[in-house]
């Protein structure tokens, strides 16, 4: 699931151009305001999304992970697993839901989620995927996560629920790059503060879902999945 902020455009103040300022200022905000065509999200060859998502963490790891694909009705088993880690390419709309590139049909977020937040975690972009691939607007796939939670169809997160995000092949944005390798690890609540989190220099950021009442922390690794150094992570 992605974390990264993007600065919004202010709106320009001006009377004479006020309502075309508004509307440039809307476009830039919201740069994908409505899902693609479906084919856009979707990954023809079914062996490349399979590499894909198992290079979301080290082989050593990833081998033996069970992979799902996305297919035109929801995420379809690809390869069976032995050590109960999920690998999966997640798109935009694992986003924040006011995320400005929720829609970004170029999205690819390769992630494999350990057993825990297999059992919990995961669930949610199932539900949301199969949310999209149904026609939801993203009003209606908040409202229907929000409510999940609340009758308990969706579980809170697993103790020592977390999640490999280091795909050197990952598209999670199309601002400054495009990539981050990271490690995700999920709970219910958490003091930033006796981590050492958002601190100049720290290497952990606190995160915060909406609706799902989770959040957690993020530490970059500085390295891809394949063992090669990474970009350290700025935010």
């Amino acid at each position: 699931m992605n974390v990264i902020r993007t600065a919004l455009g202010t709106i320009a103040l001006v009377v004479v151009l006020g309502a075309w300022r508004q509307a440039q200022s809307q476009d830039t905000r919201t740069p994908y305001p409505s899902m693609a065509p479906l084919d856009q999200y979707l990954i023809a060859d079914r062996n490349a999304e399979i590499a894909l998502a198992r290079s979301a963490a080290p082989p050593s790891v990833s081998r033996d992970a069970k992979v799902m694909v996305l297919g035109p009705h929801g995420y379809e088993t690809a390869a069976e697993g032995k050590n109960g880690f999920v690998c999966i390419v997640e798109r935009g709309w694992m986003n924040r839901f006011d995320h400005p590139e929720y829609w970004n049909p170029k999205n690819r977020s390769p992630t494999c989620f350990n057993p825990q937040a297999a059992r919990s975690i995961l669930l949610i972009a199932y539900m949301r995927t199969d949310l999209v691939l149904a026609g939801k607007s993203k009003d209606e796939v908040r409202e229907r996560i929000k409510a999940a939670f609340a009758k308990k169809e969706l579980p809170a997160p697993e103790p020592g629920a977390m999640c490999y995000m280091m795909s050197k092949d990952a598209y999670l944005t199309d601002r400054d790059g495009h990539n981050l390798a990271h490690l995700m690890f999920y709970m219910t609540g958490g003091d930033g503060a006796a981590l050492g989190a958002d601190l100049p220099g720290s290497p952990i950021i606190m995160f915060k879902e909406d609706p799902e009442p989770l959040g957690g922390f993020m530490v970059g690794t500085g390295m891809w999945s394949d063992g090669t150094p990474a970009p350290v992570m700025s935010e």
